[in-house]
């Protein structure tokens, strides 16, 4: 199979996280833009980077950037790329989303029906057919424009990848599961170390940080739409990464992960995700209130997403809410802290200032990474 350039999308700011990822696996970046990493791959890659990126969005193979400032550009230069390479006769195709940003074009249906129509032209021509009856699988297409440049990419995944298949509840406002593990893996967080989310909600820090811990493939346990394509992607890079995924996981592993929230239900419906994603038993859920938060261990590590006051009624709770959490991670010896929240407060009345802070995108929303950094645990002797 021919070399392909390949797109994965991701959370804005968190893109060294996801390059990291896919050097990783094996493949040589070709470019790094803002909430999005390109590079190079095959058929087999497509299979790989679905099943095992923890952070990315989702998974396309590029089929060209062009620059259109009017539509009738864009249905030449739309008209002029290769469709008949990944499209076959009875493929379903159609442009799923269109954005446009600082561009000439900006209406998004105006985008998807001219470029459909460019890509019926072109397939017309390459099948010699009239018409189309679209009754195999699907080939969406996704186009983003800046400064008016086009990027098309043809969308291998589907449902997007944040969809593990295990969380079946959601508390409000949930973080979700690309981010949370995007998040742990910019933290210095090893299996070893013990792992405490006191604002747990449905169980995404937790969970990921248990399939961190075992090696446990994000997309081991779900399906893609690029599997129906047997035209560019072959079975049996499929199997291979799924039996990959099975053989890298260990389950048996010893863990410290906990997760607490003060509703006993939505206790309830993290645990039932975490069984879900086969790692209940690498997890210890409780109700409790951060106020009662204690460790005797060292050197272990809070990550959490605390409520940030969307609602207005919650506003005037946050000083004593953020108060309590200072005052409790006060009372861990030698722990780090690392939290995620839109509140710009925050470190006023934690009581402390974060050694480091990132700005990270959580879909519209501006939110900052705050990483209180406890001292690093003595080098471990080895034994005679």
């Amino acid at each position: 199979m021919e070399r392909l350039e390949l797109i994965a999308p991701c959370h804005f700011g968190l893109e060294a996280v996801l390059k990291r990822e896919i050097i990783d696996l094996g493949y040589d970046i070709s470019q790094v833009e803002d909430g999005k990493v390109t590079f190079w791959g095959d058929a087999e890659a497509i299979a790989y980077a679905n099943v095992f990126l923890r952070t990315a969005e989702r998974v396309m193979i590029k089929v060209g950037k062009i620059k259109a400032t009017t539509f009738e550009e864009l249905f030449d230069k739309t008209k002029e790329l290769p469709w008949e390479n990944f499209i076959p006769k009875d493929g379903k195709f159609w442009v799923a989303k269109a954005n446009s940003i600082k561009s000439k074009l900006f209406s998004p249906s105006d985008i998807q029906s001219i470029m459909k129509k460019a890509i019926v032209e072109r397939l017309k021509g390459k099948y010699h057919v009239a018409w189309f009856e679209e009754d195999g699988p699907s080939y969406p297409i996704r186009v983003s424009f800046l400064k008016d440049v086009a990027t098309i990419g043809l969308d291998t995944t589907g449902t997007s990848l944040h969809k593990r298949g295990y969380r079946q509840l959601t508390a409000k406002a949930p973080i979700t599961e690309t981010l949370a593990a995007a998040l742990l893996m910019l933290t210095p967080w090893k299996k070893d170390r013990i792992l405490v989310d006191p604002f747990c909600g449905s169980g995404t820090f937790p969970i990921e940080a248990a399939m961190l811990a075992a090696d446990m493939a994000p997309g081991m346990n779900r399906s893609f739409l690029a599997e129906d394509w047997k035209n560019v992607v072959g079975r049996k890079y499929w199997y291979d990464a799924a039996n990959e995924a099975r053989e890298r996981m260990d389950t048996k592993i010893d863990v410290d992960i906990q997760g607490y929230d003060i509703d006993g239900d939505v206790v309830r419906s993290a645990r039932e995700n975490a069984r879900a994603a086969g790692v209940e038993h690498l997890i210890h859920f409780q109700q409790r209130e951060v106020s009662q938060l204690r460790h005797p261990k060292k050197y272990g590590f809070l990550i959490t997403n605390p409520p940030y006051g969307e609602r207005l009624e919650e506003r005037s709770q946050l000083p004593g809410l953020y108060t309590e959490i200072g005052e409790s991670f006060a009372a861990l010896d030698s722990w780090s802290m690392y939290l995620i929240t839109s509140y710009e407060d925050a470190e006023k009345y934690i009581g402390r200032k974060a050694d480091k802070n990132r700005k990270i995108y959580n879909g519209m929303l501006k939110t900052y990474f705050y990483q209180f950094l406890g001292p690093k645990p003595p080098k471990k002797t080895k034994p005679e």
